[in-house]
């Protein structure tokens, strides 16, 4: 977390509700800069809704969500967007461009000369682990699964937004390369020191990559804090997460 404990995000009593539904609940909840939030929870828990109300793809049906101390009402959506890398589990690559045309998209739409953005893309892929010469001229559907998420991570970085939101960008994939993949985050995320809210429903991901991990049940933010905290939670679905925890351990054990 920075030394600083300067806010990048920050959401004061934000429920949102779809035809009369709740989907979140009066959230109170600020985000540091420089650190990697992990948002856990199952699925319906209110996640993904929090990752979208950052980024402007839904408004608070009340209170305020800041970015820069700016309320996303007070956006412009897409000059919001921009300072705002978005990564999602199925990439989102467009099939029609090439993967340079891919990583390039955001630079290109913010007018970067060309040649500036062909060292971006480059240094991009170099740092995702895609060897350009190999991979910028190939399409999406040349890659496997594992590489066309490094090419989204790419893209999401190449603009050099301060912000990243990730909405469970691993879970497709295999356990080899999910973690491969985990390893390359967390290498990105030392070196970059970007602010991550990061969206998954596997405590052990949320474990391994988070330096605060936010515990979401049924549109509530129900526990925060470090994993240390996390393990002396007595919240009834925190215990039910760190469950599989242990009876993944006790597995192993056992073999």
């Amino acid at each position: 977390m920075s030394t600083t404990s300067e806010i990048a995000v920050e959401f004061r009593n934000v429920s949102f509700e779809i035809n009369h539904r709740p989907l979140l609940s009066n959230l109170n909840l600020s985000i540091y800069q420089g650190e990697a939030l992990i948002l856990l929870g199952r699925s319906g828990s209110g996640k993904t809704t929090t990752l979208k109300l950052i980024n402007h793809l839904l408004l608070p049906t009340q209170g305020d969500v800041l970015v820069g101390s700016k309320s996303t009402t007070n956006w412009d959506a897409i000059k919001l967007r921009r300072r705002i890398g978005y990564v999602i589990q199925e990439t989102g690559l467009f099939p029609h461009f090439t993967i340079a045309e891919n990583v390039g998209l955001v630079p290109s739409l913010e007018k970067w000369p060309l040649q500036k953005i062909q060292n971006r893309v480059y240094e991009m892929l170099n740092l995702v682990g895609l060897e350009p010469e190999k991979f910028a001229q190939r399409y999406p559907h040349q890659l496997s699964g594992g590489q066309r998420q490094r090419v989204g991570v790419a893209r999401a970085l190449a603009a050099d937004p301060p912000i990243l939101l990730m909405d469970e960008p691993f879970g497709a994939l295999d356990p080899i390369t999910r973690l491969e993949l985990q390893q390359q985050f967390q290498y990105l995320q030392q070196q970059l020191g970007k602010t991550v809210i990061f969206v998954t429903h596997d405590i052990q991901e949320a474990f391994f990559l988070a330096s605060r991990i936010g515990l979401m049940y049924e549109g509530n933010l129900v526990e925060l804090g470090t994993r240390r905290e996390f393990i002396h939670s007595q919240h009834p679905e925190a215990q039910a997460f760190l469950a599989c925890l242990n009876a993944a351990k006790s597995w192993e054990q056992l073999n």
